[in-house]
Formats: structure tokens, C-alpha cells, sequence
């Protein structure tokens, strides 16, 4: 008997525990309550069902059959780790008639992709909103940085919100229910925030702007590519860059914050080389920072052609900021001081970005606040001080070295100045006693010039006779050579020679083309097209260019060298050998000593046999120069 009362004891504290585990387990709504602003649902206020392959429709998420699917929230902060993949979150809010201020229910995160809001009405039917940055600014239902939606607190039964949420990024669903007159308070003042936050990196960036075009030293310019880069990226984390810069462009607004993250990193590590000097005092390091450029450039191009959810992965940014880190705390321990402020402002920014990296690994307790949440700003905003700092300390160090050699200059000259004077005194006293040396042989050759004028005006006469004589021989000369030149060139019209004895007279396309263009053109020029006498240059080579048509004849239009691919210098040659053989010579032997195929010899000899059976008559009343009678078709 008494076993049987204690077995019934035992179960009946077993059902009270479990009831009591039910209860602490199931979902906690949220009642609205007068002088309660705001409320962030956390923990057991909000339940989470993930549906990675986005199969369930809504019909089927709010039936009694997926009651038990949705799991509390083990977290202050649930997040959606599972890129790109569908989750369903839930909350129940109880209305309160007596609280007469309109409400509404806010995501914090502005980086969330697709929100899909079901919200509870009267006749127990779901209105659906749709939210996101995805969507295009002017489509949400309050224009503001975050997501709105106002509610209805009516009746007295508690009201279930359903919220289908995906996201390329890792996203915290923080969901707030504020009243509208706090949200508008909040919605000020964080705005003003955003305002002084935004205009300090403008003046910093202007500042050193200014200092870069006065002074041209490439860290004033690196440290403003850095601060705006910055500033582009909290921009475009925030909401602020998609609400007044770029809201009707989504799809940039999903990879704004990669391009800026990326030029945050490198604009980074390329102004820590410039200000610590890193080249110069720690050229390995030096090597490291460009190889790590180069590789955040190349995975930066990799994501964004063929995997943008590598972009969601922002902790890999935390190796080029240690590496600056790192490059800092070197550069100081080597007595290097401007480096001091250096590593002072990164180390606030490397504790922002551990912060922000804890909490997104899921250390919830540190997620404590709007301070915890904007803590990477803060830190952006120290770091960006305690940079300038290091500027003006460099320049300080700088001028200081400045004054230093100035000074040691001023005393270099004062003794310069000393033994210019002591130098000066032993110079005068023997300048005094070389102008008498020099009177007295001044005399001496003042009787020797006369004599050299005798001698100079005699050699003037001679030098007046041999430029004149040599005037003479130089006319003798070009008509010498004029003479050599047509010699030879009626010796090559009249005899066999070689190619190399041959290419003397026509060596190249220029002489060639001179050659045809005198010959084409002996009797005057003539348009064929509009038979104008006048003409200017053309475009090609010794080409002509009709002054009224403005019709354009190249020097082989209308010769046996048009569309012909010989070289010129050799198709002369070769209607020169095959002249003065009188077609006899073979296409073989052509080949050989031209250096051409046979086959192309063939054809142009083939041709140009044809011109000389063609014009016999022609040809047997010309004497030298008659294969050129063979050229002008």
C-alpha cells in the first residue's frame, strides 16, 4: 500500500516538472503595455522553423500540424546562418485596447534580403507585406533605413506574426515593437547620430584632401580612399546608402558593401605602407602587404564572377587588418614613434571588429545594446582620430628633422663664411702681386698681337680661297654623282645584273613608289574621275588625292603591280629579268633567285609575259628603260 502511494507521489511530481518544463518552454507572448515604449522579443518571445529546401507554404506553417516544429529562440539574437535558406519565424503579441498610441513592429537589421510578413486581421485572415533590401526603396511601407510594419492592437485575443525571412548575408533578427511617437523620437536622434558620424569622416577626408594637394605626399591621398571607403561601407550596411543614394538599384545595394569592404582592406594596408615607411624599414612585410593586395583583389573578382555569397564571409577582412596590426606594432618596436598612434587607433578597431565577429559567431551576452551594435563605428570613428594623429605626428618628426638640418646648415655656412673671408684676404694680397706680374707681361704681349693681326688677316685671305675652292668641288661632286647614278641606272636598264646590284638603284618601297609615281604620272596628273588637273597628297605612300572628288589613286592603281602581294623592289626585278631575257628566263630560276615560291613566280611572269606579247610593237621601238614600258597597264 504503501508502495502504490509512493509510485502515485512519484508520477504525480514527474507531471507537475514536465508541466512546469512545457510551460517554461512554450512560446511567451508579448503583451502591449502603457509606458512601455519599445520591446525587443528575445529567448521564448520569438520561435524559429527552418525550411531549407522553402517547401512549406503559409497554409501550412500556421496549422496545429506545425505547432510543435517551432523551437524557442535559444539565443537573445536569432540569426539566419544558413545562407540563402528559408526561415520562419514567429511571435505573439497580446493587445491592450487602453494603449491609444499607434504601433508597430520593426527588423533592425538592415541587411536582411527577402522578408515576407504575415500579419493577423480581424476576420482571422493574414495580410501579407513584403520587405527586404531586396525590394526597391519606395515599395516599404514607412521610408526609413530599417523594416516597419505598423499593427493593429484590436480585440482582446493574442495576435501570431509570421515572418518568412532568406538572406545571402548572415542576419540577426532583431524584431522590436515600439510605439510610433518613440520610433519617431529614436528615428531622429539616430539620424543625427548618422549625420555627425558621416560628417566626421567627410572633414577628416577633406582635411587630408587639402594636405595631399598642398604637400603631394600619396599618404594624405591613400588615408582619404581609406576614410571614404569606410564610410561607403557603413553606408551601405546600414540602410543610409540605399534610402538616399542608390534606392531604385537593389541589385547593387546586394554587393555595394563587398566593392567598399574591399577597398577598405586595401586602401588600408596601402596607406600603413606609406605612413610606417614600411618599404624601407621592413621590406619583407613590405612583400607580405603587396602579396596580400594582390590576393584580396583576386578573390574580391573571384566572388563577385562566380560566388557572391563568399562576400557574407567579412571575417576573412580581419587578415589584412592584422597584418597592419602586425606592420604597426614592428615598425614601433624599431624606434619608428608616429607608428605609436598607429597601433593605438587599430587597436580599437581590431576590439570592434573581434566584437562584432564574437557576436556574429553567436556570443549573444555580448549583443547587449545599440552600443554593442554600432560598436564597429565607434571604433571606425576612434581609429580614424588616432590615424590623424599619426599623420601629424610624422609631419611633426618630419619638420622637426627639417629644423635640424636647417640648423646645421646656418652653422656649415657661418664657417663657410669664416674661411671665405680668410680665403678672400690670401687672394687679394696675391691678385696685388700678380696684376703687377701681369702689367708688366701685358706689355709684352701687347706687341706680339699686333704681329698675330698681321698673321690672322693672312690667313682670313687663305681661309676666304679655300671656301670658295671648296664651294667649287662640291658642285663637282653632286655632278659626279649624278653622273654615277645615271650611269648606273641606264647599265642596270640595259644589262643583266643581279638582285643586289639591281636593289642598289630601287633598295626599297620608297624609291620604288617614286620611281612609279613619276613614271604613272610623267605627263601631268588627271582624276578618273572627274578628270580634275588638281591635286594634294593622299593617305598612302606617294598616293594622289583628287582636290574637287576628293578620290584617292595609290601609285600602283592602274599598273602591272596592283593587288600583287611580291614585294615591290623584287616585282621590279623580276619584270626586269624577264624583259631582258625576253621571257625566256624559267619561273624556277625566278624563284631561286628571288627567294620566292615558284608558284607565285609563275603566275606574276605569267603576266607579265602577256603584257610584252600584248605590246611588241610598243617595245621594239623602245631603247633603254623598256621594261618599263611593261608597268602602266
Amino acid at each position: 500500500m504503501l508502495n502504490q502511494f509512493s509510485t502515485k507521489i512519484y508520477f504525480l511530481l514527474l507531471g507537475i516538472l514536465l508541466s512546469s518544463i512545457t510551460g517554461l518552454m512554450a512560446q511567451k507572448p508579448v503583451a502591449i503595455q502603457n509606458g512601455v515604449d519599445q520591446h525587443i522579443f528575445t529567448f521564448t518571445e520569438i520561435e524559429v522553423l527552418e525550411d531549407g529546401a522553402n517547401k512549406f507554404t503559409f497554409d501550412e506553417i500556421k496549422s496545429s500540424k506545425f505547432d510543435s516544429q517551432f523551437k524557442a529562440s535559444v539565443t537573445s539574437t536569432p540569426q539566419t546562418k544558413n545562407l540563402n535558406k528559408t526561415y520562419w519565424f514567429r511571435i505573439k503579441v497580446k493587445p491592450n485596447e487602453t494603449v491609444e498610441k499607434p504601433l508597430i513592429l520593426e527588423f533592425f537589421d538592415q541587411t536582411i534580403d527577402n522578408i515576407t510578413a504575415y500579419i493577423p486581421q480581424p476576420d482571422k485572415s493574414y495580410k501579407t507585406e513584403n520587405l527586404g533590401d531586396a525590394n526597391a526603396f519606395n515599395k516599404r511601407l514607412i521610408h526609413h533605413k530599417n523594416f516597419e510594419i505598423p499593427i493593429r492592437n484590436e480585440g482582446k485575443e493574442t495576435q501570431t506574426y509570421y515572418f518568412k525571412i532568406s538572406s545571402s548575408q548572415i542576419a540577426d533578427v532583431i524584431i522590436v515593437l515600439r510605439t510610433a511617437e518613440w520610433f519617431i523620437s529614436y528615428a531622429l536622434d539616430e539620424y543625427f547620430y548618422f549625420g555627425i558620424f558621416y560628417g566626421m569622416i567627410l572633414v577628416f577626408s577633406f582635411y587630408n584632401l587639402i594636405m595631399f594637394i598642398a604637400i603631394r605626399q600619396k599618404q594624405y591621398l591613400y588615408y582619404v580612399l581609406y576614410n571614404l571607403s569606410v564610410g561607403f561601407f557603413e553606408m551601405s550596411s546600414d540602410g543610409i546608402a540605399y534610402q538616399y543614394l542608390w534606392p531604385n538599384a537593389p541589385a547593387w545595394n546586394q554587393v555595394a558593401y563587398a566593392f567598399a569592404l574591399c577597398a577598405t582592406s586595401i586602401f588600408a594596408l596601402l596607406f600603413t605602407r606609406e605612413l610606417l615607411f614600411v618599404k624601407a624599414k621592413a621590406p619583407k612585410l613590405n612583400q607580405l602587404i603587396v602579396g596580400i593586395i594582390a590576393a584580396r583583389l583576386i578573390l574580391f573578382a573571384y566572388s563577385y564572377l562566380f560566388d557572391q555569397t563568399l562576400f557574407s564571409y567579412k571575417f576573412i577582412e580581419a587578415i589584412p587588418l592584422s597584418v597592419a596590426f602586425f606592420t604597426g606594432i614592428y615598425i614601433y618596436n624599431n624606434g619608428y614613434q608616429p607608428a605609436r598612434f598607429f597601433v593605438l587607433g587599430y587597436s580599437f578597431l581590431f576590439v570592434g571588429f573581434t566584437l562584432k565577429f564574437l557576436i556574429m559567431l553567436g556570443l549573444s551576452w555580448l549583443n547587449f545594446g545599440a552600443i554593442s551594435y554600432y560598436s564597429l563605428s565607434f571604433c571606425f570613428v576612434l581609429e580614424m582620430v588616432f590615424l590623424s594623429f599619426a599623420i601629424g605626428d610624422k609631419v611633426r618628426l618630419l619638420k622637426l628633422k627639417k629644423d635640424k638640418a636647417q640648423q646645421k646648415i646656418i652653422r656649415q655656412m657661418a664657417i663657410n663664411a669664416k674661411l671665405k673671408d680668410t680665403v678672400n684676404q690670401e687672394l687679394e694680397t696675391k691678385v696685388e702681386e700678380r696684376t703687377r706680374e701681369v702689367y708688366h707681361k701685358s706689355l709684352i704681349i701687347e706687341s706680339k698681337n699686333q704681329a698675330l693681326e698681321e698673321v690672322n688677316a693672312l690667313l682670313q685671305k687663305q681661309a676666304e680661297e679655300i671656301s670658295r675652292m671648296n664651294v667649287l668641288l662640291e658642285q663637282d661632286n653632286e655632278q659626279l654623282q649624278t653622273s654615277v647614278e645615271k650611269v648606273s641606272r641606264d647599265r642596270v636598264m640595259n644589262t643583266e645584273v643581279d638582285f643586289e646590284e639591281f636593289s642598289k638603284i630601287y633598295p626599297d618601297k620608297e624609291s620604288c613608289y617614286e620611281f612609279l609615281a613619276e613614271l604613272k604620272w610623267s605627263k601631268g596628273y588627271h582624276c578618273r574621275k572627274c578628270s580634275s588637273e588638281h591635286y594634294f597628297s593622299g593617305h598612302i605612300l606617294h598616293s594622289r588625292r583628287c582636290s574637287k572628288c576628293g578620290y584617292e589613286e595609290s601609285v600602283t592603281t592602274y599598273t602591272i603591280f596592283h593587288n600583287t602581294r611580291i614585294p615591290i623592289n623584287k616585282a621590279f626585278y623580276m619584270i626586269f629579268l624577264i624583259y631582258s631575257t625576253k621571257g625566256k628566263i624559267s619561273s624556277h630560276k625566278l624563284s631561286e633567285l628571288l627567294s620566292i615560291r615558284q608558284n607565285t613566280c609563275w603566275t606574276f611572269g605569267t603576266r607579265i609575259k602577256k603584257v610584252m606579247d600584248d605590246r611588241k610593237k610598243i617595245l621594239k621601238k623602245t631603247g633603254k628603260n623598256g621594261w618599263s614600258q611593261l608597268v602602266i597597264e
